[in-house]
């Protein structure tokens, strides 16, 4: 799953939180720190790919890290869309 995955899942509500499929979301909180002076936070790269990485605090009380890769090389883009992916969670 990328980011434009759940973002198209979400279509445009609140933070959702997997259920027992892995796939299937349900309500919950991004737990996510502002980006403050660290411009890349909640990002990192593997091999080449930028990926984001936050927690989802559910209604149950159970929390979820969740990785989602955002499908590019380029860090200003990856900023981008870490930026797109949270306004969409919030």
């Amino acid at each position: 799953m990328n980011y434009q995955d759940i973002i198209a899942e979400i279509g445009g509500g609140s933070a959702r939180c997997a259920q027992e499929t892995g796939q299937r979301i349900g309500p919950g909180k991004l737990s996510a720190r502002g980006v403050g002076k660290n411009k890349d936070h909640h990002l990192w790269n593997n091999r080449g790919t930028w990926w984001c990485h936050f927690t989802l605090h559910c209604p149950d009380y159970t929390s979820e890290r969740i990785r989602v890769s955002l499908r590019t090389k380029d860090l200003k883009e990856a900023r981008i869309r870490r930026d797109e992916l949270f306004r969409a969670l919030s």
